[in-house]
């Protein structure tokens, strides 16, 4: 992978990479922590991006340290892509009830991500992750104005 680049993206070039990668990647790393302060807890986890509403959906065990600290907090951080082309996202965190997702949607996230936890053993609960804060960079030339969501509004 070549680091060179030719320059840093304007913020609406970076907004439109950004919806790109959250449409076509699978795949992220969600850090949680307990709300009582407790150490952080680093997981990787597929995601389905719903567009319509602008969140990440994650399934994780019920059980789960990741599960109890997303349901326990409400809050989340999220790295999609690798460093050199990351994308960091700060959110809101609910956990889904059953029944609120329909056959579609659940269907719709194991299609996407290749992973359907109502055929595991295991209790699954759904979490709806909504972006309150998005960061996206590839080099250094482009920390300044990597911020491209604050607030969960679009500063772009």
């Amino acid at each position: 992978m070549s680091t060179q680049t030719t320059g840093p993206r304007t913020p609406e070039q970076r907004k439109r990479d950004t919806l790109h990668r959250l449409t076509h990647d699978v795949d992220a790393w969600v850090a949680t922590a307990d709300p009582d302060g407790g150490a952080p807890y680093l997981v990787p986890l597929s995601f389905r991006w719903e567009g319509e509403s602008e969140s990440l959906l994650v399934a994780t065990p019920d059980a789960s340290v990741t599960g109890r600290n997303l349901r326990a907090s409400g809050r989340a951080r999220i790295g999609v892509g690798p460093t050199r082309d990351v994308i960091m996202i700060e959110g809101t965190v609910r956990a889904l009830a059953d029944g609120e997702l329909t056959r579609e949607d659940l269907d719709a996230f194991a299609e996407r991500t290749g992973f359907d936890p109502s055929k595991l053993d295991t209790l699954y609960t759904y979490f709806r992750i909504t972006p309150q804060r998005i960061q996206a960079w590839r080099e250094a030339d482009e920390l300044a104005g990597r911020e491209l969501m604050r607030g969960g509004r679009w500063t772009v």
